[in-house]
């Protein structure tokens, strides 16, 4: 993106009201994002999900602790602390509805509840944030809120894309093209022009322990060192929410398949931990780059 570019995208993105929520899954970006908030002047309250969001970081920050299916209770609290922006983040395991705890908020909207788990990841988190928008608040994407934490374009690591790389990186991305409509998922690994797998509902540490497993079976012949992990959002997306994400284990666990490295899309790819990622994928050997969108 030039510098001009840069700066209308950063003249269009909307203002964000302080104080800012952040509903808080697992894993360390809710944290990445909040800090990213609090060094430019924006308080952040986290409403942090018992059961995913760590206890000992969320307590850095101001915070309450919201079980799934309590909206009722998650609508009071945000209006308390005057939260009227916010967004999702973090790691978050879908559950089955009888798992979910409700309350007589959550009772009333259950119709729309039950449509929203008929579909895919995407059709899910869509539904669900028409239920907040409904009751007033204002739901931003990571590009909004933190742009920070996004992957940027051309390669991060000292290792770079060679000529066959290019080609399964290529692929993999016809590959996530055409299966989009389906919203199964966001990442492919393609070796040699031959797709070894597709992520499902395990996601991507499980889909590259699968093409490790195949590689120590003999199922994969293709020498160490070949192979990329594509990790691309769906066509047609709301990219406020499930963006695809890239860590320092993705990393590991691609080291583990044998890959020559990962490629993502620029710009709509979160990065956590991205100094730790780096190092850990120089010390590979790994590429990581950033596709243009």
């Amino acid at each position: 993106m030039t510098d001009q570019a840069q700066a209308q995208d950063l003249q269009e993105r909307p203002p964000i009201g302080s104080p800012f929520g952040i509903i808080a899954g697992g894993g360390s970006l809710p944290f990445a994002v909040a800090d990213s908030l609090q060094a430019r002047g924006i308080k952040p309250v986290l409403f942090a999900l018992k059961g995913f969001c760590d206890p000992a970081l969320v307590a850095r920050f101001q915070h309450h602790w919201i079980p799934i299916g309590q909206f009722g209770r998650l609508l009071k609290l945000m209006r308390s602390e005057n939260c009227r922006d916010l967004t999702f983040i973090g790691t978050l395991v879908r559950p089955a509805i009888s798992e979910i705890r409700l309350d007589w908020a959550t009772l009333r909207v259950m119709p729309k509840v039950f449509r929203a788990f008929r579909g895919g990841d995407d059709h899910l988190l869509t539904s669900i944030s028409r239920l907040f928008e409904h009751e007033g608040f204002r739901l931003l994407g990571i590009k909004d809120v933190a742009p920070d934490v996004l992957m940027p374009a051309g390669s991060v690591t000292r290792a770079v894309p060679d000529q066959d790389a290019e080609a399964d990186i290529a692929r993999g991305r016809e590959v996530l093209r055409a299966l989009s409509p389906f919203d199964i998922g966001q990442a492919t690994v393609v070796i040699d022009g031959h797709v070894v797998g597709i992520e499902d509902i395990e996601g991507t540490d499980g889909l590259l322990a699968r093409v490790a497993l195949l590689r120590e079976q003999g199922r994969i012949r293709a020498k160490a060192g070949r192979g990329v992990l594509v990790k691309a959002p769906k066509s047609g997306q709301d990219l406020r929410f499930d963006l695809p994400t890239l860590g320092p284990r993705t990393i590991e666990r691609a080291a583990a398949a044998k890959l020559a490295g990962i490629a993502i899309v620029a710009g709509n790819t979160i990065v956590a931990e991205p100094q730790q990622m780096i190092v850990a994928a120089d010390a590979a050997g790994l590429f990581v780059t950033g596709l243009p969108t």
